[in-house]
């Protein structure tokens, strides 16, 4: 049992830190220090996504499940809602590729909107 829910907080852990890569440039637009973390996170999803390598919380995550007696993820809300979405059915190496070139897009768009947006309320108030 302890096994089983170590591997469903390793399997949310890793579920939050796929959704802070993808949004956390929000939290930036409110927060700009926020990109001091954020930024390191988007690099790194993006290299495991763009070269095909595995994320360590992945063999944590087979293993805590392994010693907890179950050959999958199944059992648990966690492991069964979640896991589809880390782990979708027909990732291949291109579709990897464009989630990481993705992500990339996606998050400079946002720090680019979010920078134009202050430098913009910034030139208000100095006027």
């Amino acid at each position: 049992m302890r096994y089983a829910l170590l591997a469903d907080l390793v399997v949310a852990i890793h579920f939050a830190f796929l959704v802070f890569v993808v949004g956390g440039a929000f939290l930036v637009v409110r927060w700009p220090r926020a990109a001091w973390l954020h930024v390191p996170c988007v690099l790194w999803g993006a290299w495991i996504a763009l070269t095909g390598g595995v994320c360590p919380l992945t063999p944590l995550e087979v293993s805590l499940h392994e010693r907890a007696g179950g050959a999958g993820y199944s059992g648990s809300f966690i492991g069964h809602y979640l896991l589809a979405v880390l782990y979708p059915d027909g990732l291949t190496r291109s579709v990897q590729t464009v989630l990481g070139a993705g992500a990339i897009l996606l998050n400079a768009g946002l720090y680019g909107w979010s920078w134009r947006r202050r430098r913009s309320v910034s030139e208000s108030l100095q006027r």
